[in-house]
């Protein structure tokens, strides 16, 4: 529990020669008024207060709203009124109090309502004082920290409002760790499954990529030094809700977290601006940056008062690295917003009048025109929410999407039965496609059929969760029945050949002793084990027989397939680990996308999902496949086709850069064109799709090498 004294010391951190008095007196009044609360937690009431003032004091704020911090829920908690706290603390102390009250307590109808009038209210105090919201942001991250004591109803509604409405403000205004944390806290509170995975995952990766970040640092800091340059060389993490997000908008599962390029960044902290652009150009003589991902937010400031210079590079060993150059004043101002600005030193209170609170002037004459609280609440998501989409169910209510969301993600947000028998919508009264991205503002409507029934195509572009998770599993069950079928009709033919009786075979308790000893659950789940070729009937015949054999030395059962070892497995969906036929004709390797073909008795033969062999088959035998994992262990055969000039040692050179890149040459075939080119064929072995891509990026920096690329038949 924060103490007062906690408080005291880091106010004279930052004001060595403060008159605390205030304070202090704001501190006992509220002990007193307080006394007898208790929280959920079981601590005193008090021990909230002392938490948001001091919070405020870490924002290096001025004493009067670190005084309304002690009395914020003085008003509406205990009996206190607006005119007493005046009296004893002053007009500008009761203001903020009042302000921080307002918010808080609203009598109207409708949830949307009060939502509506919760954020006219805010606006109103930002643009009167501006410690108001800082106040209450404070007492937000306080009650989200401590959240673990409230029902789970609550926390979900809770956490939502806060990913709403806390956490943009808190971006809006540039106190980016408080955004960071809060959102954190929700994503934890909402999703906590996912959370605690992907917090794993994460954990694993930066303890995995430690040496890397060392190593690139070591390289920064000797190259700057070398050019007279001296600052901070910092590897920092992306915070989990924004991996989360980033996650959620590129259609991505956590497994495959190793395709978000910047989870670990670097930053260069330096003293002055023209250091920033020196670095910038040293930076970019290092690596090669990457065209279009150079953006200068220190000649254009975001609104929020951010500054830096921000660029992405091919860094070592051929990855993606984002890297961040800014001055310690931005950098203080990236992390503490408008907090950085406080101009406590001159007695002034920061209001709306500044250019970086144009937006706020906007939306606060905004609030006086609209009146509606779903137009004035879709106008002021607009702006302090670019990255999410706000559509209205035609009942009215809002639903909340990640940018690119379709209807399908709308469908599945209602209820997973209208998901799954979604076949058209209508967005604002007119038929669209189930592909068309949602707008903010948009009404959509569901139509459904009981007929319908959910594609595999709607994975390709749901960007919900929620929605791909819903369509996995109706098509991981569909695909059961399907195998099922399968299965059965494979067991029954070789049955046959045998003269054994198939149907009275399955009612047998034989049947479920058989299932076991191939470490099936059931019967009925090897008889999907065989219709997806995970073992063959013929494999079950042969146990049949086996047992009905009464000899010293039965007839030896066929052999389980051994499992395929090392990370560049298959996955069937539903099933498992498999050993899997990879087709020839398209060499698919760990990282493409793949799609799996059930052949009959002989297991499964992976393609690549692009391959042009598989508009040949029949679409029903095609199964859900995936791999392991995108790992480094295994190789893989896959053709690459090099075009260079033709000159002495091109030959040489090309074989270098694949060798350099830990690949083994298998094959190699070269011919010569009469326009002075050379035409060159290699198979090589790779571990993955990022492996081949790391190869490809070496080939192409030999230098005659025109043209490399990876040969897809």
């Amino acid at each position: 529990m924060i103490r007062l004294s906690d408080i005291l010391d880091q106010i004279h951190s930052y004001l060595p020669e403060a008159d605390t008095i205030l304070v202090e007196k704001a501190y006992v009044y509220s002990a007193k008024v307080h006394q007898g609360q208790i929280r959920l937690s079981g601590e005193p009431y008090l021990s909230h207060p002392l938490a948001v003032a001091y919070t405020l004091a870490k924002m290096k704020l001025d004493l009067p709203t670190i005084a309304a911090g002690l009395l914020h829920d003085t008003i509406e908690d205990t009996c206190a009124t607006k005119e007493e706290i005046r009296s004893l603390f002053g007009e500008e102390v009761a203001s903020i109090v009042d302000g921080v009250t307002k918010i808080s307590t609203m009598p109207v109808a409708s949830r949307l309502e009060k939502q509506a009038e919760n954020l006219r209210k805010m606006l109103l105090a930002m643009a009167k004082d501006i410690r108001v919201i800082l106040v209450k942001l404070a007492d937000r991250l306080h009650n989200m920290r401590t959240l673990e004591y409230q029902k789970e109803e609550k926390r979900a509604r809770i956490s939502r409002e806060t990913l709403d409405i806390y956490a943009p403000l808190a971006a809006r205004l540039g106190i980016d760790w408080m955004k960071r944390e809060l959102e954190d806290l929700s994503f934890c509170h909402l999703y906590p499954e996912e959370y605690r995975q992907l917090r794993d995952a994460v954990e694993q990766m930066v303890t995995e990529r430690r040496s890397f970040v060392e190593e690139v640092k070591e390289i920064l800091e000797h190259t700057l030094a070398l050019h007279g340059l001296k600052g901070r060389i910092l590897g920092r993490r992306k915070h989990l809700y924004s991996i989360w997000r980033k996650l959620e908008r590129q259609g991505l599962t956590i497994d495959q977290l190793d395709q978000i390029y910047d989870i670990i960044g670097f930053r260069i902290i330096l003293k002055e601006v023209k250091e920033c652009y020196e670095a910038l150009g040293i930076v970019h003589s290092l690596w090669k940056p990457i065209p279009g991902r150079f953006k200068d937010y220190i000649s254009l400031p975001k609104p929020n008062m951010y500054q830096s210079l921000h660029t992405t590079v091919i860094g070592p060993y051929g990855e993606r690295m984002e890297i961040q150059i800014r001055t310690e004043e931005m950098d203080r101002i990236a992390n503490e917003g408008i907090a950085s600005h406080w101009l406590y030193k001159e007695g002034k209170i920061l209001s709306g009048k500044s250019k970086q609170f144009e937006w706020l002037k906007r939306l606060v004459e905004l609030q006086k025109e609209l009146q509606n609280p779903k137009e004035f609440l879709e106008s002021v998501r607009l702006d302090l929410f670019p990255d999410e989409v706000y559509v209205f169910t035609p009942k009215g209510e809002v639903k909340i999407f990640p940018q690119g969301a379709t209807p399908i993600d709308f469908a599945y947000a209602i209820h997973t039965e209208v998901g799954h028998h979604c076949i058209g919508a209508k967005v604002n009264g007119q038929i669209v496609s189930l592909r068309y991205q949602l707008q903010t503002g948009d009404m959509v409507e569901i139509i459904t059929s009981a007929q319908a029934r959910p594609s595999r195509d709607w994975l390709k572009y749901v960007k919900t969760s929620r929605a791909r998770a819903r369509i996995r599993h109706f098509l991981k069950k569909e695909e059961e029945a399907r195998s099922l079928a399968i299965g059965k009709e494979l067991c029954e033919r070789e049955f046959r050949k045998h003269r054994l009786d198939f149907a009275r075979f399955i009612d047998s308790p034989e049947a479920e002793e058989v299932a076991r000893e191939f470490s099936f659950k059931s019967f009925r789940d090897l008889i999907i084990g065989v219709g997806f070729g995970k073992i063959s009937a013929s494999q079950v015949v042969g146990k049949v027989i086996s047992r009905k054999e009464k000899d010293e030395e039965p007839p030896k059962a066929l052999e389980k397939p051994s499992k395929r070892q090392g990370k560049g497995g298959i996955l069937v969906k539903g099933t498992g680990d498999l050993l899997v036929k990879v087709a020839r004709c398209c060499q698919p390797v760990p990282g493409d996308e793949i799609i799996g073909y059930i052949t009959r008795g002989r297991g499964v033969t992976v393609h690549r999902a692009d391959c042009p062999n598989l508009s040949y088959v029949d679409p029903e035998r095609k199964i859900e496949v995936s791999w392991e994992s995108m790992g480094d262990d295994g190789v893989h055969p896959t053709k690459i086709s090099v075009i260079t000039v033709d000159q002495k040692g091109m030959l040489a050179s090309v074989s270098n850069a694949i060798s350099s890149s830990e690949a083994n040459i298998v094959k190699a075939e070269v011919h010569t064109t009469p326009d002075k080119k050379a035409h060159f064929l290699f198979v090589v072995e790779v571990t993955g799709r990022s492996h081949l891509n790391q190869l490809l990026s070496n080939v192409r920096q030999v230098s005659g090498v025109l043209k490399a690329e990876r040969r897809l038949s």
